[in-house]
Formats: C-alpha cells, sequence, structure tokens
C-alpha cells in the first residue's frame, strides 16, 4: 500500500485488463533453483540465489536496491542496529496438514511440536553472543531472536554491507548485499530482519469532509454516507448476536491513546457499548501519532460491525518496518487471546519479499490459522497496482502487484466496494471500488481452500489471487468518523473516510459476530468462506441494474466495476473476491 520503495531487477508484470485478468510472463522469480534459500511456509516462491561464499548458507534476506534515493555510503561503523533473526519452523506439512483437516489447535499444542527447539535457539543465541551482539533474547515460540550490535558487528555477523540513502527526505540504512549465516545455522535461519530501517507499511485511510466526499464520487453517485447502526442494517448483522463470546485485536503502532480517546467519543457518538480494551506493547514504546485517524477508525468499526466483544486489544508496536510488524504480529499469536484481528496496513509485496520478512510473517501466520486465529488485512489503495507515484491513495496506478501482509495465504484479503443501500437502510447492492487493491501474487502460492474458485489455479498454475472478500471503501459512500486529529479542516466531527482502511474492519468485525455465534468454533475464516462456494454453485437471488448482484450462500458476488486491471463478474474475481456478506444468511450457511 506504500509505495514502491525497492525494486526487484527481474523484469515487470504485463496483466490483462478484461475479464478476470490472464496469465502473463514477467516479474516472477526462478522456482526452486539449487542454491536458493526457500524454507519459511513453503508458500512462496524461492528466487534464484548467488551461490552462497565458502563457509557460509543463504536465507530469504536479499540484498536491496532503493530505487530513487542517494547512496550516501557505508554507514558508520559504530552506527547501532537491532536485529530479529527469523528462525525455521519445525514438521511444517504437518501443520498444515491440520489447518486443512480443519482442526484447531491449542498453542501448546503448537509449540510442542512445531515451534524450533531449544536446541536451535541456543545454536543462533551462541552465534550472535560470539559476533560481540547483546541484548539477545527469544519470543516466546522459539521463532524469532533479536540482538543489537555495531553496524560494524551485523555486517561481520551476517557477511553483508550497510549503506545509508537519502530517500524521501529521510535518511534510512539498508543491506545491499544478501545477508549469510554460518552453513552451521543453514536451514535454521530463514531471515535476518533489522537490516533496513524504511518504515515501508503504509496506513492512510481516506478523509474527507461531508461536504467534498461526494464530489470525489467516480463510479455513482454520492447517495449517503453510514454510521455504525447503517452499515449493520447493510450487511445484514443487526439480527445476529453481538460477539460477546470473541476478541479482536487491532494492530497499531507508535502512542495510541489519542486514538483511544476517540475511539470512545465514536462511541458515545453513535450510541455503541463501551467495550473493554487493553493496550499490549509491542517493543519500544513510540511518541509517533500519525496513525491515529487509522487506528480509531479499526477500533470503531469492528467492534460496531461486532456488536460488543469480550475484549478488543491493541496490540502497538513501535514502527513500521518489517520487523516490529513480524514480532507485533508474532505476539498477537503466541498470546492467542483475540480470535480475530486487523491490520489496515501494507506494502508492495515485493519489499518484504526481498528482505525476507514475507517468509517469517507467513510462518508467524500459519500458526494462527492452526490456532483458530484470522487476520483481516487491507487489499489496497491503488487498484490491481503497488503504488510508485508518491502519495496517491484512491488512484488505480503503479506496477501490477499486490499489497502485503494482504498477499499471505494465511491472512484474509479485504478489497472495495461502492455499498449503496435503500431508504431504510437496507442492502441494495454494491459495485468494485475503482482503487480496490486486487490481483494475482507475484511471490506467494494460492492456498488449497483458494484454488477451487480462483481461476489462475484452475488453469495449473498456482498464485495468490486476491481479495478474498470485500466490504464498502468508497469515499462517496464512507464511513462517519468523529477524530481530533487535522484530517479534514481541523478535527472530524465527523469526517467521512474510505478506502480498505474500512473495509478491513468492517470484515473483520462480522467474522467476529459469526465466530461467537458459533462459540468460536469456526476456526481460520478463508476456509469457511471458500467452501461456502464450493457448497453453492448456483445463486440463490439476483439483482440487475446499478449495483449487480448474485446471493451465493452467504456472500453478495457483485457483479459490475473495475479496479483498473481486473473486472468484476460471476463467482470469484480479483475485484471482490468472493463479494461481501450478509451475516444472517452467512451464518445459516458457515
Amino acid at each position: 500500500m506504500k509505495r514502491l520503495a525497492w525494486v526487484l531487477t527481474v523484469g515487470m508484470l504485463t496483466a490483462s485488463c478484461s475479464g478476470h485478468g490472464a496469465m502473463a510472463p514477467g516479474m516472477l522469480p526462478s522456482s526452486h533453483v539449487a542454491g536458493a534459500p526457500g524454507g519459511g511456509t513453503a508458500t512462496s516462491r524461492v528466487a534464484e540465489a548467488i551461490a552462497a561464499p565458502s563457509g557460509w548458507s543463504t536465507t530469504n534476506t536479499h540484498a536491496m536496491s532503493l530505487s530513487g534515493a542517494t547512496d550516501l555510503g557505508a554507514v558508520t561503523a559504530s552506527q547501532a542496529i537491532t536485529v530479529a533473526v527469523g528462525l525455521q519452523l519445525q514438521n511444517v506439512s504437518q501443520l498444515q496438514a491440520a489447518l486443512k483437516g480443519n482442526e484447531t489447535l491449542s498453542r501448546a499444542q503448537v509449540a510442542s511440536e512445531f515451534d524450533p527447539t531449544s536446541a536451535q535457539v541456543q545454536q543462533v543465541e551462541s552465534y550472535l553472543e560470539s559476533a560481540g551482539l547483546t541484548n539477545v533474547s527469544v519470543t516466546p515460540d522459539n521463532l524469532i531472536v533479536k540482538a543489537t550490535g555495531t553496524a560494524a558487528q551485523i555486517e561481520k555477523a551476517f557477511n553483508t554491507s550497510l549503506h545509508s540513502f537519502s530517500f524521501a527526505g529521510n535518511n534510512v540504512y539498508g543491506n545491499v548485499s544478501p545477508a549469510y549465516v554460518p552453513t552451521a545455522l543453514g536451514g535454521v535461519v530463514v531471515a535476518v530482519l533489522g537490516l533496513n530501517d524504511v518504515n515501508d507499511f503504509f496506513y492512510k485511510p481516506r478523509m474527507a469532509t461531508q461536504a467534498t466526499a461526494c464530489e470525489q464520487g467516480v463510479t455513482v453517485p454520492c447517495v449517503r454516507f453510514y454510521d455504525p447502526a447503517t452499515f449493520q442494517s447493510a450487511y445484514d448483522v443487526a439480527s445476529l448476536p453481538p460477539a460477546t463470546r470473541t476478541a479482536i485485536a487491532i494492530m497499531a503502532e507508535g502512542n495510541t491513546s489519542q486514538a483511544v480517546a476517540d475511539f470512545r467519543t465514536n462511541e458515545q457518538q453513535f450510541h455503541q457499548p463501551q467495550v473493554p480494551l487493553q493496550v499490549r506493547q509491542v517493543g519500544l514504546a513510540s511518541t509517533d501519532t500519525s496513525g491515529d485517524t487509522e487506528w480509531t477508525l479499526d477500533m470503531t468499526y469492528s467492534t460496531a460491525m461486532a456488536g460488543n466483544v469480550r475484549m478488543l486489544y491493541v496490540y502497538d508496536t513501535t514502527s513500521l518496518t518489517d520487523s516490529d510488524i513480524a514480532l507485533e504480529f508474532d505476539k498477537w499469536m503466541t498470546d492467542d487471546t483475540a480470535q480475530v484481528a486487523n491490520a489496515s496496513f501494507g506494502e508492495c509485496e515485493v519489499f518484504p519479499y526481498l528482505d525476507g520478512a514475507m517468509v517469517l510473517i507467513d510462518e508467524v501466520l500459519v500458526q494462527a490459522a492452526a490456532q483458530g486465529q484470522t487476520l483481516f488485512a487491507s487489499s489496497g489503495d491503488w487498484g490491481g497496482y503497488c503504488n510508485v507515484e508518491g502519495d496517491t491513495n484512491g488512484v488505480p496506478g503503479g506496477v501490477p502487484m499486490v499489497a502485503y501482509p494482504s498477499a499471505s495465504p494465511y491472512a484474509t484479503s479485504v478489497g472495495g466496494t461502492d455499498l449503496l443501500t435503500n431508504a431504510d437502510g437496507s442492502y441494495q447492492g454494491e459495485t468494485a471500488w475503482e482503487a480496490g487493491g486486487g490481483g494475482l501474487s507475484q511471490f506467494e502460492y494460492a492456498p488449497y481452500w483458494e484454488a477451487q474458485a480462483q481461476p489462475v489455479a484452475s488453469q495449473g498454475e498456482s498464485f495468490r489471487g486476491l481479495p478474498d472478500v470485500a466490504m464498502d471503501a468508497a469515499l462517496e459512500t464512507g464511513a462517519e468518523l468523529y477524530t481530533s486529529g487535522a484530517a479534514a479542516n481541523g478535527s472530524c466531527t465527523p469526517c467521512i473516510t474510505g478506502g480498505t482502511s474500512l473495509a478491513s474492519p468492517l470484515a473483520a468485525g462480522t467474522y467476529a459476530r459469526l465466530q461467537s455465534a458459533k462459540g468460536n468454533a469456526l476456526g481460520f475464516g478463508p476456509i469457511r468462506f471458500y467452501n461456502i462456494y464450493a457448497n453453492n454453485p448456483n445463486a440463490s437471488e439476483d439483482s440487475t441494474g446499478l449495483g449487480a448482484w448474485e446471493l451465493v450462500g452467504g456472500f453478495h458476488d457483485i457483479l459490475t466495476g473495475t479496479n483498473g486491471l481486473y473486472t468484476a463478474l460471476p463467482r470469484y474475481d480479483m475485484t471482490t473476491g468472493l463479494g461481501s456478506f450478509d451475516g444472517a444468511k452467512t451464518l445459516g450457511q458457515i
């Protein structure tokens, strides 16, 4: 969702602009090349790798090339750098088999059967300490070992080179050669995060005053804006019991105090229950408040669609670097107290592929999925592209790739729609939002549950398709939100917000309601969603005209609109995925 900061020198993808979109050659890494690191969950493609130097083994952390930046040369040798060394899970195929068998495992079961061993952790710790690194610590699942050292020590420990760059008005650093580990750690270490400090994850809900939101409409007239009650009516969740058995986690960053205060204001303004809330700090506290509006939006509309929650957890990490986000997701997974989570942020998938975060975070998310936890993630706001032209949020364009972590097979990718309702707030229809993220991942394989619906998988290929589901995202049909930040002409009283930053918490809150109604026995959501489609080969209801749709099981299969590269068509497509929820009907199918 952020502009493409790093470039991968393997060509560009060209995709069809008609129908579902066709497979095309281009930006695809070679698969299973000898000498390539691989590992992780074996769900992302293996890049061709240069042979490791004698005595060293490769990792999934590749060299970075910062496009449009000025290389300032080697970093200062004494600069302090903290790395997060990711380890390989045990018995990955058995873990995936448990997920496929719809087993929900306890955290203790996952830890005993699949976490890296204490002996492997000790190997890594001993090596880092022998390299002079200090403050060595291990996450509870043995998956990530953190350590701090000088740049000189880090370069020597991982046989890499670190350079400083001037980029977009900031000074950053990154590794200009791959990261290696000693051959004794080959197959134990899958990635080394922290070798760059680029805050590449992007969050930015679309915001406008009520007066200007309608002026930005593109595909449909500005019919109405929505508050929690009208969203509940439109997506047919108001008749369901509130999610008082289920906890929701919001993935956030920075100082969230004002965001929480603004969330409480929204609860009061919209006459919603005041939910119990805990902030869980992950890593060092930060003073950054630039994400306040995003976190307020996530809290407000996830809990509103849920009706209520057992607990709302706000996971608050230090920064939006890949290493801090990996630690945040890992904390949610190892806590294993929230069945549903929302991440309304993402980055162009090439970046976590290059620095190894994709492999490590997929390891975290597959464990969460096996434990019955479901992460909902925004698919992006640049249509079927990754943005490379600065801040053009809400305008399709860029390179034809998708956002991560939305692209992870173990996340639920949420795309965007324009929502239309009748005078009483009941559902009328939707069209694909012109800037909703969607398309084919160039780096992740399609999981088996998606393969039964995704058109490319049926052609003998395996590319993860996005999104899985979609909800309202268009600004001209957006959500009311009260914030104290200067989002549009001062504080919002209220303002209108949109983007897949809105769609994702709407979906997360809906699923929390379904989970709670089923006693938290549903497990990982996408498997259930795609099974509904497989069990409903024919539509049971339909509507024509503006916002045409068919009802497939519990989903509004959206039939009109485009995101620039792909078009909404019957059944699964890469604009709105399976479609949007009809909550009550989904409950009857799930």
